[in-house]
């Protein structure tokens, strides 16, 4: 199944401030989320924000932040996307998207819980594996293995920027291959 750009949106799951530096390998995940929102942002994919209560665990991270301030932002407290009304009525608007691609904090908490909530609607959620992350690596370990086991699709940023990409030659295969460097 081929993740196509104009039947797909990312969603930035809760990369904020006070949870992030528990995150294991927290500087790699920050990276690797730069370069996936710089490469979506240049593919026109569109994007959507969450932040998990606030005022607990404060704004998304310096540097993402910067990324996504455009970007619609959506504040919630059940771990699941899905279960926050404005998100999903968000999601939903407009023309229906097929593929959802998720990346952010915790792997086995918000992420799998809408992951699965997304498939259960008819989406196909994507995860980008080397832009997720869990204070501890076993708890990402097993996240992952159950999403693929309810069939949500895994992979990289970098395979997922060149399968939205789909050709070379052009000026933004061009800019994603920097990115990626």
């Amino acid at each position: 199944m081929r993740i196509l750009k104009d039947e797909a949106v990312a969603v930035c799951v809760d990369i904020q401030e006070r949870l992030f530096p528990h995150i294991h390998d927290h500087e790699q995940l920050k990276k690797n989320s730069e370069i996936l929102v710089q490469g979506l942002k240049l593919l026109n994919v569109p994007i959507i924000v969450t932040e998990q209560y606030k005022k607990g665990l404060g704004d998304t991270i310096e540097g993402i932040k910067e990324m996504v301030v455009t970007y619609p932002t959506f504040e919630k407290t059940a771990f699941s996307c899905c279960d926050d009304a404005p998100f999903s009525h968000k999601l939903e608007e407009g023309s229906f998207k097929k593929f959802v691609i998720l990346f952010g904090i915790e792997a086995h908490v918000c992420l799998m819980q809408t992951a699965i909530d997304l498939k259960a609607k008819g989406h196909q959620p994507v995860i980008i594996e080397d832009c997720v992350g869990s204070r501890n690596p076993e708890n990402k370990r097993i996240a992952i293995n159950r999403m693929i086991h309810e069939g949500v699709i895994v992979t990289s940023y970098e395979s997922v920027l060149f399968e939205l990409c789909r050709y070379a030659g052009s000026d933004t295969f061009k800019a994603v291959s920097k990115l990626v460097k």
